[in-house]
């Protein structure tokens, strides 16, 4: 898979409104929620407890953290875009996201973008981009939003 190449505003510019591309798919196993558990210190049992998540949860395994879905938003990203000529890239927001179905441990995840709108703010450049998180083994969406980010190109 080739990543889109910006280099600076005005090849930004040209897919305003177009898909910029998917990723590959992730695999969230166990360890890498336990790892997030760990470092959240959210050690919910329908997150970390295999044997009462299939006894208990309505959904038969451990389900990923909503928050581990979205944190793997930035290493999707690089895996669709590669933005040179910059002095910095800042994460400004996230707007409109929701969660959708529940990923199970072991699923895959997708991320797929649309550059929504670019703005030229003197120096810096915003961007809205569309993203939907999709789980490989049913199709559904897990998380879909708009991230913002701002670059700041040489």
């Amino acid at each position: 898979m080739s990543k889109l190449v910006i280099n600076s505003f005005e090849d930004f510019e040209k897919y305003v409104g177009q898909p910029l591309g998917e990723s590959e798919y992730l695999q969230v196993d166990q360890e890498r929620i336990n790892l997030f558990a760990d470092a959240t210190l959210d050690h919910q049992w329908i997150h970390t407890d295999v044997e009462r998540a299939q006894k208990e949860s309505p959904f038969k395994s451990t389900i990923v953290h909503g928050y581990l879905t979205l944190s793997l938003l930035p290493y999707l990203w690089n895996q669709i875009i590669e933005v040179n000529n910059l002095k910095m890239m800042i994460n400004y927001g996230i707007d409109k996201m929701k969660f959708g179905q529940a990923v199970l441990s072991g699923q895959s995840l997708r991320l797929s973008t649309k550059l929504e709108s670019l703005a030229n703010l003197r120096g810096a450049v915003k961007a809205e981009i569309r993203f939907t998180m999709d789980i490989k083994e049913t199709g559904k969406k897990a998380l879909e939003g708009t991230a913002i980010f701002i670059y700041y190109f040489n």
